[in-house]
């Protein structure tokens, strides 16, 4: 991973980490929604808000427009692709996705041990033993 890509990365991290900004995600996923109305939604001051905005507008996780005299705010989840990408090898497959792993597993081992007894049992060369 380069160095700009580590950056963004923290900035993703550090915007979900606090529980405001990720409720602010939570109601942009719904829509666009202009910073009024994410402000009256929040026991947090006006200004409070602003900068929870500003934080999330910085990661790239929220697009702000100017639409007449309100400023609406849009979810852009393509940051979050990084953060995911991440985070996968940390997560264990669950349900069938680990089922499938170990069938997969099993596969293998099986294609393993016939090769290993071709090789190893007499016989024309390209044959496989049936026993």
């Amino acid at each position: 991973m380069t160095e700009a890509a580590e950056e963004r990365l923290d900035e993703v991290a550090g915007a979900v980490a606090d529980p405001v900004r990720r409720r602010i995600l939570v109601l942009l996923r719904d829509g666009p929604l202009p910073a009024g109305e994410v402000a009256e939604r929040f026991a947090i001051s006006r200004p409070a808000v602003s900068r929870h905005l500003r934080v999330l507008r910085r990661s790239g996780l929220v697009r702000a427009e100017l639409v007449g005299r309100q400023r609406l705010y849009t979810l852009d989840p393509g940051p979050f692709g990084e953060l995911v990408a991440w985070l996968g090898p940390f997560v264990r497959p669950s349900g069938w996705e680990h089922r499938l792993d170990a069938l997969e597993t099993e596969v293998y081992r099986t294609r393993r041990e016939r090769r290993t007894t071709t090789d190893a049992a007499p016989g024309v060369p390209g044959e496989e033993s049936t026993g």
